[in-house]
């Protein structure tokens, strides 16, 4: 039966594409290209699917009425099959805007980071900075520089995962990252400028989570980049220094 049939009011897949289209046209209007928008507008339908896919695999299911062992197992099975293939597509929207999943590519493979990518991951970093200091942003084009190394440590569908994995960074290192901020950022003495100068950005955190979780690529990426190598050196050592 369908949606019209048994009195639920959903848009239909014409009317679902005509708000696509519409949100296209209007992020277009505001300069945002074509590739970036899709992406953008792809990864939140592929999020629906994954997070209803989780909600509904976490609830714990059971045949409706008393219908005997028999319908019951029927039932659940079939409530199975319909779970996995609604995982299986959205496998398969986000694999559309990011690549399938095994294609993670090589140490220093991965494609540059993206305008609409760098985006994401400033308003993933910007609250959580915030939560632990107060806003003494670096030059913008010096962020800009730091987030694309940090981003071409990682695939595409990494990076499509990075703003919870930054937060889950950000509450597992909460005590040690206050530390860190409380002697070295920008409510503390220490100057805007010298080693210690990316404690001063919301790309700390960022560039914090790449040094536990993938040093080397991102000393890699650092140094094509052509950064300042005492940035990294410095918050490499405040990290480690003992609390």
């Amino acid at each position: 039966m369908s949606a019209a049939h048994d009195g639920r009011q959903w848009p239909d897949e014409v009317s679902v594409d005509n708000a696509r289209t519409t949100l296209l046209q209007l992020l277009a209007r505001t300069g945002v290209p074509s590739g970036d928008a899709r992406q953008l507008i792809g990864l939140v339908e592929a999020g629906v699917l994954a997070l209803a896919h989780a909600e509904l695999g976490a609830a714990g299911r059971s045949a409706p009425g008393e219908k005997g062992e028999e319908y019951r197992s029927g039932w659940l099975d079939g409530a199975e099959a319909l779970l996995e293939e609604l995982g299986a597509v959205a496998e398969r929207t986000l694999a559309g805007v990011t690549g399938p999943e095994g294609d993670q590519g090589g140490p220093g493979g991965h494609p540059r980071a993206r305008r609409m990518e760098v985006e994401r991951a400033k308003v993933a970093l910007t609250p959580l900075y915030l939560s632990f200091t107060e806003a003494s942003e670096l030059d913008p084009e010096v962020t800009e520089e730091v987030l694309v190394a940090v981003l071409g440590t990682m695939s595409p569908r990494q990076r499509a995962g990075y703003a919870g994995r930054l937060t889950e960074f950000a509450t597992l290192h909460r005590g040690r990252l206050e530390r860190l901020f409380a002697a070295f950022g920008p409510d503390s003495t220490t100057a805007l400028h010298g080693r210690y100068s990316l404690l001063h950005s919301a790309t700390s955190i960022a560039v914090l989570e790449r040094l536990l979780a993938s040093p080397q690529a991102l000393r890699e990426e650092w140094d094509a980049a052509e950064l300042p190598p005492a940035w990294l050196d410095g918050l490499t050592t405040a990290w480690t220094a003992p609390a």
